[in-house]
């Protein structure tokens, strides 16, 4: 009696678990392709393989829910454009990752995502603030976090025009940083200001 309750049961869960394996499966193939994607970007790594753009519904199949740990380019470029600018109009996360492609692109910053956002951790001031705030770094608002990861990844596909005009840095408007007085000033958003060094060639 019970053999046909398992049977239905069985019939149940096995086309879950074979959604959920395709999707992790999915979500390592689109993590790889971001990291060679990042390669590309970075001046002194060579790139062996063949360089694929990342799909948008692959693009969403990583660190859907934005809680993941910050150690592959898209969730770490993402969470940086969605903590940045969340909720501000305009270009302004397509800014923000302008920044984050520029800085991996100079041989002045660290050669990974990740290791762009993160650095000045271990001693502050931290590049961007809120890596090293003290809060929570989980995603609160599940739409701003779709579209960040969307920007993102546009930036790693190259498929971003660079809308700061080769600025490595930014800040916001409501404050005046005293480093922002040594740089040259190239653009505004309605949140932020853009600027990158004097002798920088464009």
């Amino acid at each position: 009696m019970r053999l046909p309750l398992l049977a239905g049961w069985l019939s149940l869960v096995l086309p879950i678990a074979t959604v959920l394996a395709d999707t992790e499966v999915q979500a390592e193939e689109a993590v790889r392709k971001a990291e060679v994607l990042e390669q590309v970007v970075a001046p002194d790594v060579e790139v062996r393989e063949p360089v694929e753009p990342l799909e948008e519904q692959e693009a969403q199949v990583i660190d859907p829910e934005g809680s993941d740990p910050l150690e592959e380019p898209l969730t770490c470029l993402a969470r940086s454009i969605y903590w940045e600018a969340k909720g501000v109009q305009g270009r302004d996360m397509e800014s923000v990752a302008n920044v984050v492609i520029n800085r991996l692109a100079s041989e002045e910053f660290p050669n990974t995502v990740c290791e762009v956002v993160k650095q000045g951790s271990e001693q502050s001031p931290c590049q961007f603030s809120w890596w090293c705030d003290g809060r929570p770094d989980e995603v609160v608002e599940g739409d701003a976090y779709e579209v960040a990861r969307e920007v993102a990844r546009q930036a790693l596909n190259r498929e971003l025009p660079d809308h700061t005009d080769g600025a490595l840095y930014f800040h916001d408007r409501t404050v005046q940083p005293n480093w922002a007085n040594e740089f040259l000033l190239t653009i505004e958003t309605e949140a932020f200001l853009f600027y990158r060094p004097n002798d920088t060639a464009q």
